[in-house]
């Protein structure tokens, strides 16, 4: 059951310049396996973190840095969480995540879909 889904859409010239302006930004928004991409994978991957925040509902207890963007083996992209941010998504009774993302024309696009198992209840939901 497809519980949430988000989008999100980033001009890639804006990104560079906020990226250059604030040096630091790149170890606020991404883990360290994520700094030597280039600059429009990072805005692919910045934009696959504010749609899963959308999917989610929500920002309370997400962290970027508990939010990493890989490839499986077959070089699909795909979220590995960690810490408060893999607990909130559990604790939704979400169970899977499907990342799609795309750069073209000077914009970076992600879109998300938060799915859940039918017999899975969110903690604190009420089993009808």
């Amino acid at each position: 059951m497809i519980v949430g889904i988000g989008v999100d859409l980033v001009d890639l010239a804006r990104f560079e310049r906020a990226v250059d302006r604030t040096p630091r930004l790149r170890d606020r928004l991404f883990a360290p396996s994520e700094h030597d991409k280039p600059l429009r994978s990072l805005a692919g991957r910045f934009a696959a973190k504010e749609a899963l925040i959308k999917a989610l509902g929500s920002s309370d207890g997400v962290h970027w840095l508990d939010i990493t963007v890989t490839n499986s083996a077959q070089g699909d992209p795909r979220f590995e969480l960690a810490g408060e941010t893999a607990e909130v998504v559990a604790a939704r009774g979400i169970t899977s995540l499907h990342l799609s993302m795309s750069h073209d024309a000077g914009a970076a696009i992600a879109f998300v879909i938060a799915e859940r198992a039918d017999d899975t209840v969110p903690a604190g939901a009420d089993a009808a």
